[in-house]
């Protein structure tokens, strides 16, 4: 697959040649690669749409540009079927969990959030999907469901803490989100972050966002309160307490998803990754998540 991306991205009609291409990372939802055209560098992403996630290409285009404009995210400069062509940050690499997790960096990474949830909308020129997690996750389990997959002889309990977990975030004040933190979507420059990879990108709670990232990297209930305060611009650690039950649930609905969404890869995706393996962590700390969001 790494291959097929590479020459995938140098047989792109933007370039004037003569073109090399460096695979800069390869994941479950695309390649990374750096190209140079003639001198002048580019990052590519080539992805195609993945309609058993949905995601799909028009929609990533669109919140790209809206986060460009928005100033929280490299320009896009071209794109074309399963190819987005962006600007290349110099000396620009994305987050590794372990620098992401220190307190200073996040903090950081929820200024930042903050920041696109308030103008990335005013930015769009299309009105953008809702990504609501709650819909999703029956999405996909009805999948497995259809087609018997490793998950089908949990999907009772999981679609329950799926409702109980709805039925307690209640109605939202939507904003745009990303709705797919992880360190791999943190672009650092030196000098500031970059949110990258706006397949997610979509309506829905603040909250999510940073739940995600908390989902991802495992946090603690001090840094969650910590980040809810930073959010929320709350000077008064008691005053977090009301965030805290609808964060741990927003946590535990972003686990949830993070699962079954690996569920469906390993029936439908053809990328050399390990599904199995990791749904089976995402709804390991689940369990986990879940007991802690009960004792709130």
């Amino acid at each position: 697959m790494v291959e097929n991306a590479r020459r995938r991205a140098e047989e792109l009609d933007f370039w004037d040649g003569p073109v090399t291409a460096e695979t800069l990372s390869s994941g479950p939802r695309g390649d990374r690669l750096l190209v140079n055209d003639g001198g002048q560098e580019y990052v590519v992403r080539i992805a195609e749409d993945q309609p058993e996630h949905a995601i799909y290409h028009y929609n990533e285009i669109a919140v790209s540009q809206a986060a460009h404009d928005a100033g929280v995210s490299p320009a896009l400069i071209h794109h074309e079927a399963g190819a987005l062509i962006f600007q290349n940050l110099n000396g620009s690499e994305v987050m590794e969990a372990a620098d992401l997790e220190q307190e200073a960096n996040l903090d950081r990474l929820v200024g930042l959030l903050g920041q696109c949830h308030l103008d990335l909308p005013g930015h769009l020129e299309v009105p953008g999907p809702m990504f609501w997690v709650f819909h999703l996750n029956r999405r996909y389990a009805r999948i497995i469901m259809q087609h018997g997959g490793a998950l089908a002889p949990s999907l009772t309990r999981l679609m329950a803490r799926n409702d109980e977990l709805e039925s307690v975030i209640g109605p939202i004040q939507p904003v745009f989100c990303h709705n797919n933190l992880t360190p791999e979507a943190v672009l650092d420059d030196g000098q500031r972050y970059w949110l990258i990879d706006w397949s997610h990108g979509g309506w829905n709670d603040g909250l999510y966002d940073l739940a995600c990232v908390a989902a991802e990297l495992d946090t603690t209930p001090e840094i969650e309160d910590a980040m809810l305060r930073r959010y929320r611009n709350l000077t008064d650690e008691t005053a977090a307490q009301t965030d805290r039950r609808t964060f741990a649930a927003w946590k535990c609905a972003a686990l949830l998803w993070s699962g079954l969404w690996s569920g469906v890869g390993d029936m439908f995706a053809d990328r050399d990754f390990d599904f199995a393996a990791h749904s089976q962590q995402r709804l390991e700390r689940l369990d986990h998540a879940f007991i802690q969001y009960r004792e709130i």
